[in-house]
């Protein structure tokens, strides 16, 4: 009986994942190697996905992630969004996709209300500081998907990074 109010006050957080990547798209993206990584990750044990729902890199893997779920239902993607209105610049596809996303997602996250100036860094950081892992896309060494990298890196030593 001990023993089981122990477990019962012991709360296990599920392994989570974020993602960060570049608005653009290179030839040498795989969509089919970021399917394969998510797969891996969800079979390692990690339950809860972050996207930061910006154009590009992080609207494919939210896709992803949404597909997946129909294979493994426990598996929740939390949308972290850095401001309201992120979308008013998208295209009218991207709009639609955004919204789809935001319908399906377990959790909507807003760092901010409004934009300023480094409320994308807040939201990279804010996914960055719940991950277990990361999964990027990265083929710079400067900007936001740079940051979150290099950000993980030093504060989360020996955390796991799948660059795609």
């Amino acid at each position: 009986m001990e023993q089981q109010l122990f477990l019962e006050k012991l709360h296990i957080q599920p392994k989570s994942c974020a993602f960060t990547g570049h608005r653009v798209l290179e030839d040498d993206f795989s969509l089919r190697k970021l399917r394969r990584e998510i797969k891996n990750a969800v079979e390692k044990g990690v339950k809860v996905f972050y996207t930061g729902m910006a154009k590009g890199f992080d609207l494919i893997a939210a896709e992803e992630v949404l597909k997946i779920k129909k294979s493994y239902p426990d598996v929740k993607i939390v949308a972290c969004i850095p401001f309201y209105e992120q979308e008013k610049s998208f295209s009218e596809e991207d709009k639609k996709r955004y919204a789809k996303i935001l319908k399906n997602a377990d959790e909507i996250v807003y760092v901010s209300e409004y934009y300023f100036k480094g409320c994308m860094q807040k939201r990279d950081r804010y996914m960055a500081d719940r991950a277990d892992m990361l999964i990027t896309y990265c083929k710079k060494e400067t900007g936001g998907t740079a940051y979150t990298v290099n950000y993980f890196q030093k504060k989360y030593e020996g955390k796991e990074i799948v660059f795609l």
